[in-house]
């Protein structure tokens, strides 16, 4: 989920946050296979979020400092999730559970409009993304990344970035040069 300043205050404010975690560089927050439906804030550090398919890492999303992240199709379906949630420096994490974020969803009107603004958001995001994928040149795909999030190049290693936008790590300094 991106950083959206309503629901990071809302959930600051609420006390929603249970517990802090501490991950060192390339520890896990959460591997594939396992149920997790917790909502995490980013404080501090990175992670990336990625599949493994055939033992080729396929990086889906980042968060970075100020975002909330979660493993949507687990905490949506409170099933097992094929996806892996890795730290990429040491990474400061606050923790809610999702019924204590539901409930707070769920105590009124604009609560669930927020929630329902931010799922929209997400659908909207990651159907540009399969579009990029499917549609766009590199060239493309790494200008239409740059404009929609400039701070992944602060944040994120290149050869991650890379990865996520589909091409080697060579062919993103090209690019970046050019």
């Amino acid at each position: 989920m991106s950083s959206r300043p309503d629901i990071n205050s809302l959930l600051k404010d609420e006390n929603l946050f249970e517990k802090t975690i501490i991950l060192n560089r390339n520890e896990y927050l959460k591997e594939s296979g396992s149920i997790d439906t917790n909502i995490y804030f980013i404080r501090e550090g990175s992670v990336r979020i990625f599949i493994s398919d055939n033992a080729e890492e396929r990086n889906i999303r980042f968060g970075y400092s100020g975002n909330i992240i979660v493993s949507l199709d687990s905490f949506l379906s409170n099933k097992p999730s094929l996806l892996y949630i890795q730290a990429l420096k040491k990474t400061k994490i606050l923790v809610a559970s999702k019924g204590s974020f539901m409930q707070l969803m769920n105590k009124d009107l604009q609560h669930l409009q927020l929630w329902n603004s931010i799922l929209e958001d997400l659908n909207l995001q990651q159907f540009e993304r399969e579009i990029d994928l499917l549609t766009q040149s590199p060239h493309e795909r790494y200008h239409r990344l740059l404009k929609r999030s400039p701070q992944v190049f602060q944040q994120i290693p290149n050869k991650h970035i890379a990865n996520y936008l589909r091409m080697t790590p060579e062919t993103l300094s090209r690019i970046k040069k050019s």
